[in-house]
């Protein structure tokens, strides 16, 4: 079980990506998992990884790697399943390479995203979070998972 924040402490649980390390609210963590089986879906855009079966409920699995446009691995990746609850739509499981822990982040670490970065990346980030030797990316899960038309938009024109 996880202990309760300190007073304006933040939640966040981690994870990695073509080695860059992302981050969202715990609050919307459902559960981690494995890498599981799935069914391709049909004409959707290459960010949609497949439909899983979560003990029945059928959850859309969508490619961190490819709707940030990260480099493919070199080698193959079995990926891990965050599956996140409080989507629009229901729950989502992101498609990562690993999982790390759950870090409590102090706002005096937090600074929004640089204004010089790509718009796609400003609306799919709340911010970065500065933690020891490294910097933590916050994402915007609702948005993330919904911008793949966004994306594909932005690649045409």
């Amino acid at each position: 079980m996880l202990e309760k924040p300190v007073q304006g402490m933040k939640q966040v649980a981690t994870f990695f990506v073509s080695g860059v390390f992302f981050g969202v609210p715990v609050e919307m963590v459902q559960e981690v998992l494995l890498s599981q089986q799935m069914a391709p879906v049909p004409l959707a855009g290459d960010t949609i990884g497949g439909l899983i079966n979560l003990r029945g409920q059928i959850v859309t699995a969508v490619d961190v790697r490819r709707v940030l446009k990260l480099p493919e691995p070199e080698a193959p990746v079995e990926s891990m399943n965050v599956v996140l609850r409080g989507i629009e739509g229901g729950s989502v499981s992101l498609l990562v390479d690993d999982i790390g822990e759950v870090l409590d982040l102090s706002p005096s670490a937090f600074e929004a995203p640089p204004a010089n970065v790509p718009e796609l990346f400003q609306r799919l980030t709340d911010g970065i979070y500065k933690v020891s030797d490294r910097l933590l990316i916050l994402l915007k899960a609702n948005e993330l998972v919904q911008s793949d038309g966004e994306a594909e938009k932005e690649r045409v024109q």
